[in-house]
């Protein structure tokens, strides 16, 4: 069977997995976006704070409203409660770490409060990592060293929170906030209506939806509707609806043995050929290569 991944969501695209635990919530991952499910780590987002490095190939990062191309070499910090995407063409190796803004400090003291506190409100969705400026090569550094405590050593509690608390001093010392943003918690309306919509579609898939249904969902025009989905996630209401019933599809590919056009009528097509149009355009292969290569 192929050892492809995916990562896990529940209705509102909070992804489900738990990033330590509660005693210690901190958690490192090495991972290649290569092996995820059709090269992409979809759609997400999570409450704790996320930095990552690239040490091979290139990633391509959605974050926010905005696309990143982040090169071996460079890494990038992606703030709390910001949907995101990577994806890859070749090979992509990211180590990265998962942490809750609460390790830093707790939430009632005047560090949290003064420090932490700012960035999470801040309208700051993402921050590049490139060795060539300065402070930046600093924070790539000192996650570097995070990492390699993580591999190499056990009891590893103590030195890694002083290396994140240098790492956020650096990069709380660098960041750009507006003073009238610091008392302000960034707004969340767009993504929200974003994630209303998404669910609507989740929830009515396998029927004839329309546009104007997908935006009465979150009680929007259809203009709005466009808006918000191109701004968010880089696609139309349409088009995210057809990529996640072609997602749907490969699940049940993957998952059973109904015949291709049962799958199609199951996840909302309206024919079978339209379907495997459809699938092969997004995957590069057809729904019967699919079904072998997962074999």
């Amino acid at each position: 069977m192929n050892n492809w991944t995916s990562i896990r969501t529940d209705d509102t695209l909070k992804e489900t997995v738990q990033h330590g635990n509660a005693a210690y919530p901190f958690a490192y991952y090495l991972e290649n976006i290569w092996d995820f499910d059709f090269h992409c780590m979809d759609w997400h987002w999570h409450h704790e704070l996320e930095f990552i490095s690239v040490v091979e190939g290139t990633a391509i990062c959605y974050a926010g409203t905005d696309m990143l191309k982040v090169p071996a070499g460079c890494g990038m910090f992606i703030n709390s409660s910001v949907l995101h995407r990577f994806e890859a063409t070749a090979s992509a190796l990211i180590p990265n770490i998962v942490f809750s803004p609460g390790l830093l400090a707790p939430e009632n003291s005047l560090i949290y409060q003064k420090y932490i506190l700012p960035v999470l409100h801040s309208r700051i969705s993402w921050q590049l990592f490139s060795p060539q400026i300065a402070w930046q090569g600093q924070i790539l550094d000192i996650l570097a060293q995070i990492y390699r405590l993580q591999e190499q050593e056990t009891d590893t509690e103590l030195a890694t929170l002083r290396l994140l608390l240098k790492l956020w001093d650096i990069l709380v010392r660098n960041l750009d906030i507006p003073d009238g943003e610091k008392a302000l918690a960034r707004p969340d309306h767009r993504q929200a209506r974003l994630q209303i919509m998404m669910q609507y579609i989740h929830d009515n898939y396998r029927t004839e939806l329309t546009l104007e249904q997908i935006a009465s969902a979150a009680s929007v025009s259809k203009s709005s509707a466009l808006q918000i989905f191109h701004s968010g996630i880089h696609l139309s209401p349409v088009a995210y609806l057809i990529q996640y019933r072609l997602t749907q599809a490969a699940g049940l590919l993957y998952t059973t043995r109904k015949p291709v056009s049962a799958i199609a009528q199951e996840t909302g097509f309206a024919s079978a050929g339209y379907f495997c149009r459809k699938f092969k355009e997004r995957y590069q292969m057809s729904p019967k290569e699919y079904r072998a290569k997962k074999v």
